[in-house]
Parts: C-alpha cells; sequence; structure tokens
C-alpha cells in the first residue's frame, strides 16, 4: 500500500504524441533535427527520450559526448562511425555509444530517425579530427 507521503513523491506520468513536440535544428549536424520526447520538463528523473531525424545528405560529424547514448531507430539507413569501426544501421537495429567514444552519422537512406536515450546529466558535444 502506498502511503500519502510516498503519493506526493512520486513524479505524475505523462502521456502525449511526440508528433506534437517542438522540433529544434541540431547546429552541429546536417540536415538534422531533434526532439526532446521526455525530459525535464515532464519530471523524468534518470533518462531523457530524443527523436532525431535525419534528412537527405543529413548526418552529424565525428564527435564525442560526455553521456551514454542508447538508440533505437524507428526507420531510414545511416553508416554510424563509432570509434574506429563503421555499421551500416537500419529499421529495428539498436546501438550502444559509451560516454567519450567518438562517433558520426552519415546518412544513406533518408528519413534516418531514430529514439536517443541518454542519462538526465548534462552532455557536452565536442567535435573531434581523426
Amino acid at each position: 500500500m502506498i502511503d500519502s507521503a510516498d503519493e506526493k513523491r512520486r513524479t505524475p506520468e505523462v502521456v502525449k504524441n511526440a508528433d506534437a513536440v517542438e522540433r529544434q535544428s541540431v547546429t552541429a549536424g546536417c540536415a538534422t533535427r531533434m526532439q526532446l520526447l521526455l525530459g525535464p520538463t515532464d519530471g523524468a528523473p534518470h533518462f531523457f527520450m530524443r527523436r532525431f531525424v535525419m534528412g537527405p545528405g543529413g548526418g552529424m560529424p565525428l564527435h564525442t559526448n560526455t553521456v551514454e547514448h542508447e538508440q533505437y531507430v524507428l526507420r531510414g539507413r545511416a553508416r554510424i562511425r563509432i570509434g574506429d569501426r563503421i555499421y551500416e544501421v537500419g529499421a529495428s537495429d539498436v546501438l550502444f555509444i559509451p560516454a567519450g567514444t567518438k562517433h558520426s552519422y552519415e546518412v544513406v537512406e533518408a528519413p534516418f530517425e531514430f529514439l536517443c536515450l541518454v542519462p538526465n546529466e548534462l552532455d557536452e558535444i565536442e567535435i573531434v579530427s581523426d
């Protein structure tokens, strides 16, 4: 049984349509937009859920992030470099990119769309060279 103190600490549930969430251009990328589907304003205490959509010719240059990424590809195809390896991924593929690991995206079949879950921590991106 949940007492009233536990009920007050409980984060309220959130249900919304992803298409209603604001899309933001990703300045470090090319033809890339991002939506913060679940985040701090939703009361998400541990992880943020983001949706990325990359159009024709889209992608992200080689970069690092200070937080890990868990990704699920919804549609399209892309070449993704993670460390020194290149993978071609498509719908239903999942990826884990450890914090601090160099990675990049190059769209092969647009739109390339994926969900990206990251810890609720400060994430700094740094564009890097080979």
